[in-house]
């Protein structure tokens, strides 16, 4: 059975917001929920037997997570792990549609972007009391913790253990900077500049490439609060957001008044895929991405010709940067094993593991030991961004994950609408004024469910 709901502005109103009432709890069981979903609590097992595991990046990280569970497997031969590696893209959906339908996995990657609505829809088993008598307790970053409670609906539980955070990074060219004078662009106003006389459209060179399509709006949140120093993403009651704040918008303006003068016009779609497939082909000055694609670029350019920073700073010399993402592993409720669910958590999250993890991905690990390995300071983008996060240069403005309805508006709902932003035909204010109703509205009625 298929379940919508539309407000009062005509947007669709999510299965997860739904599921924080009664009424979706009694329509799956009249529709004659099976227990293989997120109905159905599952249970300790023997420890041993088959597992299946989900990984939300698959693909990306299919190799190196088949080498964690062959770890993992000659660690513990009484238990097997069956690997499903699903697409970034398509891994939310996939776990809607079996939350719904069953068929579920025993364990699976759970970031913060997409927490709160499994939470929600009561799909995932609370991991407080496993972490306390863990050896993980005390062992794992505890911002990454606590971003991934806060994540998690509001109440503090933890339902997904960190083993990431993948910090957005400004990637530029070296040799090309070099060769204009130009300085390191490690304040917005040296990263104007230098997307302007880097630009020579003519000769197909540009200063910047801009994600115009899928992730969007992720990327314009982080260069607009950058630029105006606003250090909350809501007002001091918590009720009204602060994205159409006039500085704000002003930052937006300003932004996408790069699209087709210092940027390629296919940016306009462009993904992270092919936005850091453009970055490569060694023709654009600058980049925001994340530290995931560190390794492709070193693959293009080698180590000595592109450096990756942390984002820029801003009024008087502060960083203010959105959540960094943080990914993290979770056990679903409905598993029949959960303890040997939680050995492959906890193997997976160990020193090496963690380590061999993230050099892989070339992202900051959750493992503290993990953190201090000799590869962090090596790869130095990874290295910056772990003492941003640490050094007091950086104010985290916490995006609002645990809102069931934060992915719908933050993609599907309004990334077409940026485009039209970046064509000219939709204004900032306009834009920013949309995507505030909406989340004024899902936080009210966030607010009237706790209540």
């Amino acid at each position: 059975m298929k379940i919508s709901m539309r407000s009062s502005t005509g947007r669709r109103r999510t299965p997860a917001v739904i599921a924080l009432g009664a009424v979706l709890a009694l329509t799956v069981t009249a529709c004659g929920d099976d227990g293989s979903g997120s109905g159905g609590d599952g249970g300790e097992g023997s420890g041993k037997g088959k597992i299946t595991f989900w990984d939300n990046n698959g693909g990306v990280r299919t190799d190196i997570w088949k080498e964690i569970i062959a770890d993992f497997e000659k660690a513990n031969p009484d238990i097997d792990v069956e690997y499903v590696g699903i697409a970034a893209t398509e891994y939310q959906s996939k776990v809607d549609t079996a939350i719904q339908g069953g068929g579920l996995p025993d364990v699976g990657g759970v970031g913060a972007a997409m927490l709160a609505g499994f939470a929600a829809q009561n799909a995932l088993d609370p991991l407080d009391d496993r972490l306390a008598t863990s050896s993980l307790n005390g062992k794992l970053n505890k911002d990454m913790v606590e971003s991934l409670k806060a994540a998690g609906g509001g109440d503090g539980t933890l339902y997904s253990v960190p083993t990431s955070a993948n910090n957005g990074v400004l990637y530029y060219r070296t040799d090309l900077f070099d060769k204009e004078g130009l300085k390191e662009p490690s304040t917005w106003d040296a990263f104007f500049e230098a997307a302007e006389k880097l630009t020579d459209s003519g000769d197909n060179k540009f200063g910047y490439t801009i994600r115009g399509g899928a992730g969007s709006i992720a990327q314009a949140l982080d260069a607009m609060y950058g630029q105006s120093g606003i250090t909350s993403f809501w007002d001091s009651a918590g009720a009204k957001t602060t994205v159409n704040d006039p500085k704000n918008v002003a930052a937006l303006e300003k932004y996408a008044d790069l699209f087709k003068k210092v940027t390629p016009a296919a940016d306009l779609n462009n993904d992270f895929t092919k936005m850091v497939a453009q970055w490569d082909s060694g023709t654009i000055g600058m980049l925001n991405h994340n530290l995931g694609s560190y390794q492709d670029h070193v693959k293009a350019f080698g180590e000595d010709k592109f450096r990756g920073i942390p984002q820029p700073v801003g009024p008087g010399g502060q960083r203010v940067q959105v959540s960094n993402p943080v990914d993290g592993l979770g056990v679903f409720k409905n598993s029949k094993n959960k303890e040997a669910a939680w050995k492959f958590i906890e193997f997976a999250v160990s020193h090496e593991e963690n380590s061999k993890f993230n050099e892989s991905a070339g992202q900051v690990p959750a493992n503290n030991d993990a953190a201090k390995d000799a590869w962090v300071s090596e790869a130095e983008p990874t290295k910056l961004a772990a003492e941003a996060l640490t050094d007091g240069s950086t104010t985290i403005v916490q995006l609002p994950y645990y809102l069931p309805d934060w992915n719908t508006i933050s993609k599907a709902d309004n990334e077409p609408n940026f485009q039209k932003v970046l064509l000219g035909k939709m204004s900032a204010k306009e834009f920013l004024d949309t995507v505030a109703d909406q989340l004024n509205e899902a936080q009210a009625e966030w607010n009237e469910q706790k209540g």
